[in-house]
């Protein structure tokens, strides 16, 4: 394995699912498609064929 390819891949990856999922949570809160004035967020990262299941939560306060 090439471990510099690898890293450029994981990171070009990462930083898809960043921009992306950015402009998902920005397009919700703006269109007002949150009850309440907090946001509370879960990412889960799995991989097929694979026991990882990585699961991020944090809560934005929208006031």
């Amino acid at each position: 394995m090439n471990e510099d390819a690898f890293n450029m891949a994981v990171r070009k990856f990462l930083k898809e699912v960043g921009v992306t999922s950015q402009r998902e949570i920005e397009r919700v809160v703006r269109e007002h498609k949150v009850d309440g004035d907090k946001l509370k967020l879960s990412m889960t990262l799995t991989a097929e064929g694979t026991p990882l299941e990585h699961v991020v939560k944090t809560v934005i306060d929208l006031s």
